[in-house]
């Protein structure tokens, strides 16, 4: 059955793809977007679509619109997303409008949920675990997070978010959701930001060193972008009232290993080279996601020596 969604943050990098997927199931997409950190060119082929809907509009402030009498849903992914201090599209460089957009944004959302009877899904943050102190990470894990370094500004406003849906679900009966993303990659990925595989892949098909902050030996697991839209849609369908999700890729290795993965991948003669890790880095991350799997039946599908090779790919014409 057809229904009208919203998608905050719909001009970025998940939301974009959480849009294509949803209007090919033939639902009716509001996308809500102020672009910040989002483009214009993740949903220009999207435009022309009678179903679309492009709202340029921030959060943070009430949304009405007289075009739709109800809405259904609403998938609250709005917020600057990149850790890296030197990119123009990083929290760091925005950490007013990160704490706004996942504080007040989240609050307007949750209000507008109610008014319409809609299900809530809250895009949160594998970062809510912060530099984690047990090795694989479940949502009963209340995390190791600074409250006053550079990265808590995304952090601990993703965390107050979760409080305040948390609220609303157990104070104002809302049909509320929690998703935790863990790092998430492909097509459409903002290649000025300064994630790892995107950085891995440019400097790799530019031959150029590739840069290993710290001594590489810290984890992650990455997810498919195709994979996690899947998983969101899952819990908005099937998640209950008040359940939280992990939703990333269980398969870790160490951020060595992945740039050496790349460096194969892209066929380059590029060297690795170290440099200083950041503060407050993480040093290892990988989600458990059993909750996932026998609720949702959710799990990612997609190789990472598939998905990155798609990633290289769109990051080869991107950069052409």
């Amino acid at each position: 059955m057809s229904k009208t969604i919203i998608v905050t943050g719909g001009a970025g990098f998940i939301g974009s793809n959480l849009c294509d997927r949803l209007l090919g199931e033939d639902h009716r997409v509001i996308c809500l977007d102020n672009l910040i950190t989002g483009s214009q060119k993740n949903i220009a082929h999207l435009m022309g679509d009678k179903n679309f809907y492009f709202f340029n509009h921030d959060v943070c402030k009430p949304f009405k619109s007289r075009k739709f009498d109800k809405i259904d849903q609403i998938y609250h992914l709005a917020s600057p997303a990149d850790p890296n201090a030197k990119s123009r599209f990083s929290y760091m460089v925005h950490p007013f409008e990160t704490m706004q957009v996942n504080t007040v944004g989240t609050w307007n959302m949750c209000e507008l949920a109610l008014k319409n009877g809609a299900k809530l899904s809250f895009a949160s943050t594998s970062e809510i675990y912060g530099d984690p102190l047990v090795s694989v990470q479940d949502e009963s894990y209340r995390g190791n997070v600074s409250t006053t370094g550079p990265r808590s500004v995304y952090d601990e406003s993703k965390r107050f978010g979760e409080t305040i849906v948390a609220a609303y679900v157990r104070e104002k009966g809302l049909d509320g959701q929690i998703t935790r993303i863990f790092n998430t990659y492909g097509p459409r990925m903002n290649l000025e930001e300064g994630r790892s595989i995107v950085s891995f892949i440019r400097q790799s098909i530019r031959s150029l060193p590739i840069t290993v902050y710290g001594d590489g030996k810290q984890t992650r697991s990455f997810c498919y972008i195709d994979d996690q839209v899947d998983g969101q849609i899952k819990v908005m369908e099937k998640g209950e009232k008040g359940s939280i999700f992990n939703i990333g890729s269980d398969n870790e290795l160490t951020i060595l290993e992945l740039a050496q993965l790349i460096k194969e991948l892209t066929g380059t003669k590029s060297k690795i080279i170290f440099k200083q890790l950041p503060e407050d880095d993480p040093k290892q991350r990988k989600p458990n996601i059993e909750r996932a799997k026998k609720i949702l039946s959710w799990q990612p599908k997609v190789a990472l020596s598939n998905g990155l090779l798609r990633t290289i790919e769109y990051c080869r014409e991107a950069d052409s």
